[in-house]
């Protein structure tokens, strides 16, 4: 999810109350995913729990933007869920148009929510870890701290999910280091960022969430929207506007390249 400001003692709360760990640093500029290249040397390791669901094969460590579905794809990625309010309403837009989607889902909120994450996964989506805590600035933190919250995250998810793997890792507010890129390759999540930032967190009204998709759409075919973290009455309606508009468009739904 994009670097941003208010509206997110929804998370602090959360972490402080269920793990005691560290409360969001949150950052202040809105961030586009570049992919760039890192440099050699041995794979990250970590101190982490193993995670279920066996082992995982390396992928590329390029942060994806492109779609599977080809030039004419796209890629919906919802974050920060699952949420019992607004997850159903966001599946049941999905599945009315036909659509896969992306969950990149944290920690905290996949083990309060198992069920949702079940729900996510039997609808056909793929999920994401996007950390325990969402804690945008991570990568101001030490690689034992990144280490943590990815992994973390990836068992929770796996444990909630019942055994099925997140199989890319975004880092809340685009906050990925080389660290944290490697790591999460190397256990098959492909760093996942953004083309279209909707900015439906700061909740501007669907018809300004719907123009931005129309106006960003050309940057390239990841869109990011977000299913918890606040009300997204304005996101639900927004994506029932947007995806028969998608459509209209000769546009193809997929998911980001692994």
């Amino acid at each position: 999810m994009a670097r941003h400001g208010g509206g997110r003692g929804w998370y602090g709360k959360v972490v402080g109350a269920a793990l005691g760990v560290t409360m969001l640093a949150v950052g202040a500029s809105v961030w586009t995913a570049q992919a760039d290249s890192v440099g050699g040397g041995p794979t990250p390791r970590a101190s982490a729990s193993a995670t279920p669901g066996g082992e995982a094969k390396p992928v590329d460590i390029g942060i994806a933007h492109a779609s599977d579905a080809g030039p004419n794809g796209v890629n919906i990625t919802i974050d920060d869920g699952p949420d019992p309010a607004w997850t159903p309403q966001v599946l049941d837009l999905l599945e009315e148009y036909g659509v896969k989607a992306t969950f990149c889902m944290t920690g905290l909120q996949a083990e309060a929510h198992p069920d949702l994450v079940k729900d996510v996964v039997a609808a056909g989506h793929r999920l994401c870890d996007h950390t325990v805590s969402h804690d945008t600035a991570m990568d101001k933190k030490s690689e034992a701290y990144q280490a943590k919250e990815i992994l973390d995250a990836e068992r929770m998810i796996i444990e909630a999910s019942g055994g099925v793997r997140p199989v890319y890792y975004r880092a809340p507010g685009g906050a990925f280091t080389p660290y944290s890129r490697k790591l999460a390759a190397s256990h098959g999540m492909r760093p996942l960022g953004w083309n279209v930032d909707t900015k439906d967190f700061e909740r501007p009204g669907s018809d300004a969430i719907v123009a931005t998709v129309k106006r960003e759409l050309s940057n390239g075919p990841t869109i990011l929207f977000h299913d918890a973290g606040g009300d997204r009455t304005q996101t639900v309606e927004a994506l029932r506007q947007v995806l028969p508009w998608l459509k209209e468009q000769g546009r193809t739904f997929g998911f980001p390249v692994r």
